[in-house]
């Protein structure tokens, strides 16, 4: 049986946006029906975007439709021509002549949707390079007018798999600097209150202390009425 392109991206649309039992997405996108579970319960899948399998043209409004209605019916994939990515040895990614075109569109799909990944990151997804990602950022680019935002694994820039990883990396990378900031905050305080505390320990010690004893055979000032 034939799998969606994205399927994990799949079934996080699927989730959100249909009536479709955990068993039923699985089944169409080929994972365990335990991840689909996860993936509902937000413990997998965080940070992809769902990606709708009928505007892509692997599944049908009617397909889906039935599908929720009867618990029972399993969908099935629509032939389709998007090209597939293959997958590719280490080294350079190449990108064909033919898909060339399509990178300004991945860039601005990724810049929008992911902007924790790094301009290398970027690079290395879809085989271009720092300018271009550069220029599509702050629209310099020459056919800027004409961007349109498209995902990189549907134009077949780069598998799922690839773009997962990349956006696992960086989500990691963020978390990690979110965290290194707030514990130099954290120290910033702890030194600050520290040196407060000693600014104020020296005032304390030289403050005059009141004597509070009476001359000999004088009451106290308060027993004087």
């Amino acid at each position: 049986m034939s799998l969606p392109l994205m399927p994990k991206a799949t079934a996080v649309w699927l989730v959100e946006n249909t009536a479709l039992s955990f068993e039923q997405i699985a089944a169409f996108t080929g994972m365990h029906e335990l991840e689909v579970q996860a993936i509902a319960d937000g413990e997998v899948a965080v940070g992809i975007v769902g990606v709708n399998p009928i505007t892509n043209g692997q599944l049908t409004q009617d397909e889906l439709d039935r599908a929720q209605t009867d618990a029972k019916f399993k969908l099935k994939m629509n032939k389709t021509d998007i090209p597939l990515p293959k997958a590719r040895s280490k080294g350079a990614r190449y990108t064909p002549v033919s898909k060339r075109q399509n990178r300004p569109d991945a860039i601005a799909w990724l810049l929008k949707h992911h902007p924790d990944l790094t301009d290398a990151q970027l690079s290395r997804l879809i085989g271009t390079t720092k300018p271009t990602i550069l220029s599509v950022r702050d629209r310099s680019h020459w056919n800027a007018t004409n961007i349109k935002p498209q995902n990189p694994v549907t134009l077949g820039l780069c598998t799922e798999a690839e773009l997962e990883k990349a956006v696992v990396i960086a989500q990691r990378r963020a978390s990690n600097a979110a965290k290194a900031k707030q514990r130099e905050i954290n120290r910033r305080e702890r030194e600050a209150k520290a040196a407060a505390e000693a600014a104020a320990a020296p005032q304390a010690e030289s403050a005059p202390a009141t004597d509070t004893t009476a001359p000999s055979g004088e009451a106290p000032p308060s027993a004087v009425n």
